[in-house]
C-alpha cells in the first residue's frame, strides 16, 4: 500500500509532541503498530532517521526536530485549508480535544452542549473533566479551560469569565453547632478544606464586607481535591465549605445545604481558555471557544463583571 505521507507527517509530529509511539496511537485513534509503520515508512521515503528510540523514550533526532518544524507548519496549513473549503459551505468539521475543571464541564458545558451539538453537527468533541492542569501540546489537547492565573508562557489566554464562591453547610450542622454570625466565628467550627490536585496547594478562603476583610488560615478538620466530593461531606453534616456557587445553587434550592455569611464576598476565580502559541486557531476551535466564552458571558453564575 502506498505511503499516504501527510498522515506519515500528522503521526510523526504526534511522536515528537508526546514523546511515544502509544500516546501517539491514543492521540491519533490509531494501532500504535499503524503510526510505527508509517514514521518507519517517512523514514524510508525520505532516507533519514528521524527519531532516537530507546526502551524509555523515544525523540526526534537532529533532522527530526528540523522536519517536525516544517512538517507541523505544512500539517497547520492543509487543515486550514479544508477548514476554510468547508466554511465556504457553511460547515465546520473535525475532532476538538478539550479539557476544564470538572464544576465547569459538569454544571455549565455539558447541560448546554446540545446547543453546540445543534450548531455544529461535524464537530466531535472530546471533553475531558478532571482538576488536572494538562500539558496541551504533549497531550495533542487543542484548548482548555483553565481557573486561576494562567503563568505558561507558551499558552494564549483569552478571559472568558469567573467562578463564584460561596459559604455553605447542611441544616444539621448549623442546628447543632453555635451561630455563625461573622468570619471570625468560623475558627471554633469544623470547616472542609480544598487542595489543589495538580500543586497540593491548599485553598485560604478570604471573606470581605466593604472594608472589613477576614482570611481563615485555620487547620480544616478535613481536606478534599474535587468540590463535588466537598459539597457531598457538606451535606453529609461534616462541616462548613466554600464551594463554587453553581456547585451550591441545587444544593440551596433542594434544601440540602444552607447559604452562611450571605452578606460577606468572596473572591471569584477567574476563568481562562487557553491555547498553545504554535497551534493555529483552527475554524472548529474557534467555534467552540467563541461558543464557550458566549455560554459563559450569557450565565449569571459564570459571567465577568460588567459583561
Amino acid at each position: 500500500m502506498a505511503l499516504d505521507r501527510l498522515e506519515a507527517m500528522r503521526a510523526f509530529c504526534r511522536i515528537v509532541e508526546v514523546g511515544s509511539f502509544s500516546g501517539a496511537a491514543e492521540s491519533l485513534d490509531l494501532a500504535k503498530t499503524t503510526v510505527s509503520g508509517q514514521v518507519q515508512g517517512l523514514e524510508s521515503l525520505l532516507g533519514i532517521k528521524l527519531l532516537h528510540r530507546t526502551t524509555r523514550k523515544v525523540s526526534p533526532t537532529t533532522e527530526g526536530t528540523a522536519y517536525y518544524l516544517r512538517a507541523r507548519a505544512v500539517i497547520d496549513d492543509v487543515d486550514e485549508l479544508e477548514a476554510s473549503v468547508s466554511q465556504s459551505r457553511n460547515i465546520v468539521r473535525g475532532r476538538v480535544r478539550v479539557e476544564m475543571p470538572s464544576p465547569v464541564g459538569i454544571l455549565l458545558v455539558i447541560p448546554a452542549l446540545p446547543d453546540f451539538a445543534a450548531k455544529y453537527p461535524e464537530i466531535h468533541l472530546d471533553i475531558g473533566c478532571s482538576e488536572r492542569v494538562v500539558d496541551l501540546i504533549q497531550e495533542g489537547v487543542d484548548c482548555a479551560i483553565r481557573g486561576g492565573p494562567v503563568a505558561d508562557q507558551d499558552l494564549v489566554c483569552r478571559s472568558i469569565g469567573q467562578m463564584r464562591f460561596c459559604v455553605c453547610a447542611s441544616p444539621s450542622y448549623l442546628g447543632s453547632s453555635a451561630p455563625i454570625a461573622h468570619p471570625s466565628d468560623l475558627p471554633q467550627h469544623r470547616h472542609l478544606g480544598f487542595k489543589f490536585p495538580a500543586t497540593g496547594r491548599r485553598y485560604v478562603p478570604t471573606l470581605s464586607r466593604s472594608e472589613e476583610s477576614f482570611t481563615l488560615d485555620h487547620p480544616p478538620s478535613m481536606y478534599f481535591n474535587h468540590g463535588s466530593a466537598t459539597a457531598a461531606a457538606a451535606i453529609a453534616g461534616l462541616g462548613v465549605a466554600f464551594l463554587p456557587r453553581a456547585e451550591a445553587e441545587p444544593h440551596f434550592r433542594s434544601g440540602a445545604l444552607v447559604e452562611v455569611l450571605a452578606d460577606w464576598h468572596m473572591e471569584s476565580m477567574p476563568m481562562s481558555m487557553v491555547y498553545p502559541y504554535t497551534r493555529h486557531l483552527s475554524a472548529r476551535v474557534r467555534a467552540f471557544t467563541d461558543w464557550v466564552t458566549t455560554l459563559m458571558a450569557g450565565t449569571s453564575l459564570w459571567k465577568l463583571p460588567n459583561s
